[in-house]
């Protein structure tokens, strides 16, 4: 474990990079944490790119990074409240106010407030939807942030944004088991909220005469509200809810399932889960929003579908897919490897001080 005083060694031809990760889960993360899981397979990439990465964030350390604790346990009871980020973003400041880096790739919500004060260029990725205030939000810093879109549904939702490049989030493929010989049941896998359709995809399997298996985050009230109004009514005969599935126990049910049922009613600006199921060769039924059509190829992959009741066709036409392609789909686009030199590349620039700023005629630029 580094200590603020600590020098950061450079190795030869690698780059210097503070990670500021978000105070709630740990990294990796034990369950539920779809930015923890992308920042965990991150910061292995680079490290195997010979990159020297400090990570700020909460509980143990659990990658090669060296790590600078706000929290010694993450606070993840009380998620969504603003002390928790403003304490982690003091600390972290203060942490690290002595320590020369190349470049801040800061993943939390508060700390981009300190970008104009740092040393070197702050470049921050986008994991959620920026409509809205968050957009006026990352505005009023302004020239401070370079920002990364995770997708190009997400930066075509606000095209004025300082915007450098867009790099898909990705997985270690490897590290997901690959079936080929699936199950008859479904699989719905999230945190439970309306937005993420879990009520809708019991709906979708009951239709398609499937069993569904639901595994997810119920933590917060709302989440617990959003269960007990719309899921728990519909558990019965072949919907069964098997609690928030740990590390191990997720992978096993996504490479078990025939499919993954993914009936968003937002525009979701990526949708992690996509890619670990496709990654265990297991296919996608999903509707068409957000960064879906950019993640799953229709046909192949899975099947995206524009309205909800044409996914339970969808459903029974999963058999006709190969899982190989669906794993081999992930290793060309969405393997961590592809997102690392995404990001290798956006450091290298933001770090020389050049402008990166996208015109808005170029939506389909990829610079990761």
């Amino acid at each position: 474990m580094l200590s603020a005083n600590d020098e950061v060694p450079r190795r030869t031809g690698g780059m210097r990079i503070l990670m500021i990760a978000p105070p709630w889960y740990e990294i990796p993360p034990g369950g539920y944490g779809g930015i923890e899981a992308m920042l965990a397979a991150l910061i292995g990439g680079l490290s195997r790119r010979g990159h020297e990465v400090v990570l700020v964030g909460a509980g143990r350390p659990g990658t090669p990074a060296r790590f600078l604790p706000t929290y010694d346990l993450a606070p993840s009871e009380r998620i969504g409240q603003a002390m928790p980020e403003l304490l982690h973003a003091a600390k972290a400041r203060r942490m690290t106010a002595e320590l020369e880096v190349d470049i801040v790739h800061d993943h939390s919500m508060a700390g981009p407030l300190t970008a104009a004060v740092r040393s070197a260029p702050t470049l921050v990725t986008c994991h959620g939807e920026v409509e809205g205030e968050l957009a006026e939000y990352y505005r009023a810093i302004g020239g401070d942030l370079s920002l990364v879109a995770i997708s190009g549904a997400q930066r075509r939702a606000v095209r004025d944004l300082n915007w450098v490049g867009t790099v898909h989030n990705a997985v270690e493929t490897g590290s997901f088991p690959f079936r080929a010989d699936k199950e008859d049941w479904v699989l719905w896998l999230g945190r439970f909220s309306h937005t993420k359709g879990a009520h809708t995809a019991i709906d979708v399997a009951r239709a398609a005469g499937r069993p569904i298996l639901l595994a997810g985050k119920l933590v917060e009230q709302n989440e617990k509200d959003y269960f007990d109004e719309y899921v728990r009514p519909r558990l019965g005969p072949g919907v069964e809810y098997v609690g928030q599935a740990d590390d191990t126990r997720k992978r096993e049910l996504l490479a078990a399932a025939s499919c993954l049922l993914f009936p968003i009613t937002w525009d979701e600006p990526f949708g992690m889960v996509m890619i670990e199921a496709m990654a265990c060769g297991t296919p996608v039924v999903a509707l068409d929003r957000g960064a879906v059509p950019e993640v799953v190829v229709d046909g192949l992959t899975g099947f995206v579908r524009a309205e909800e009741d044409e996914l339970p066709a969808a459903v029974d036409a999963v058999a006709t897919l190969d899982p190989h392609v669906c794993r081999s789909h992930v290793w060309r686009k969405f393997d961590v490897e592809v997102m690392t030199g995404g990001y290798e590349r956006i450091y290298h620039r933001v770090a020389a001080g050049r402008d990166l700023r996208l015109p808005a005629a170029a939506d389909g630029l990829m610079l990761g």
